[in-house]
Protein backbone atom coordinates (compact mmCIF):
# COMPACT_ATOMS: atom_id res chain seq x y z
CA UNK A 1 0.00 0.00 0.00
CA UNK A 2 1.31 3.41 -0.96
CA UNK A 3 0.74 6.32 1.40
CA UNK A 4 1.56 9.91 0.54
CA UNK A 5 0.57 12.66 2.93
CA UNK A 6 0.84 16.43 2.67
CA UNK A 7 3.74 17.68 4.76
CA UNK A 8 2.22 21.08 5.43
CA UNK A 9 -0.41 23.47 4.11
CA UNK A 10 2.16 25.26 1.91
CA UNK A 11 2.89 22.19 -0.24
CA UNK A 12 1.21 22.45 -3.62
CA UNK A 13 -1.06 19.81 -5.07
CA UNK A 14 1.28 19.40 -8.06
CA UNK A 15 4.18 18.58 -5.75
CA UNK A 16 2.06 16.05 -3.86
CA UNK A 17 0.99 14.44 -7.14
CA UNK A 18 4.63 14.27 -8.31
CA UNK A 19 5.68 12.53 -5.09
CA UNK A 20 2.79 10.07 -5.39
CA UNK A 21 3.66 9.22 -9.02
CA UNK A 22 7.31 8.68 -8.08
CA UNK A 23 6.34 6.30 -5.25
CA UNK A 24 4.02 4.35 -7.56
CA UNK A 25 6.78 4.02 -10.17
CA UNK A 26 9.32 2.88 -7.58
CA UNK A 27 6.97 0.30 -6.08
CA UNK A 28 6.47 -1.38 -9.47
CA UNK A 29 2.69 -1.57 -9.20
CA UNK A 30 2.14 -0.31 -12.75
CA UNK A 31 4.48 -2.92 -14.24
CA UNK A 32 2.70 -5.73 -12.38
CA UNK A 33 -0.72 -4.57 -13.54
CA UNK A 34 0.39 -4.14 -17.15
CA UNK A 35 2.03 -7.57 -17.08
CA UNK A 36 -1.21 -9.27 -16.11
CA UNK A 37 -3.29 -7.34 -18.60
CA UNK A 38 -3.37 -10.09 -21.22
CA UNK A 39 -3.36 -13.84 -20.72
CA UNK A 40 -0.65 -15.74 -22.54
CA UNK A 41 -0.67 -19.48 -22.83
CA UNK A 42 2.38 -21.04 -21.22
CA UNK A 43 4.71 -22.37 -23.90
CA UNK A 44 6.43 -25.72 -23.75
CA UNK A 45 10.11 -26.24 -23.02
CA UNK A 46 10.72 -27.29 -26.61
CA UNK A 47 9.19 -24.11 -28.03
CA UNK A 48 11.18 -21.97 -25.60
CA UNK A 49 14.40 -23.64 -26.69
CA UNK A 50 13.58 -23.18 -30.38
CA UNK A 51 12.82 -19.51 -29.86
CA UNK A 52 16.07 -19.06 -27.96
CA UNK A 53 18.04 -20.72 -30.77
CA UNK A 54 16.40 -18.50 -33.38
CA UNK A 55 17.09 -15.42 -31.25
CA UNK A 56 20.78 -16.24 -30.86
CA UNK A 57 21.14 -16.98 -34.59
CA UNK A 58 19.53 -13.65 -35.52
CA UNK A 59 21.77 -11.82 -33.08
CA UNK A 60 24.87 -13.53 -34.48
CA UNK A 61 23.98 -12.65 -38.08
CA UNK A 62 23.22 -9.07 -37.08
CA UNK A 63 26.60 -8.73 -35.33
CA UNK A 64 28.34 -10.30 -38.31
CA UNK A 65 26.72 -7.77 -40.68
CA UNK A 66 27.70 -4.89 -38.41
CA UNK A 67 31.32 -6.10 -38.31
CA UNK A 68 31.40 -6.38 -42.10
CA UNK A 69 29.94 -2.90 -42.43
CA UNK A 70 26.84 -3.96 -44.29
CA UNK A 71 24.46 -2.31 -41.96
Amino acid sequence: MIQVTKKDAKESTENLLRRFNRKVQQSGVVAIVKGGQYFEKPISKRERRLKAIIRTERKATKLKKIKLGQR
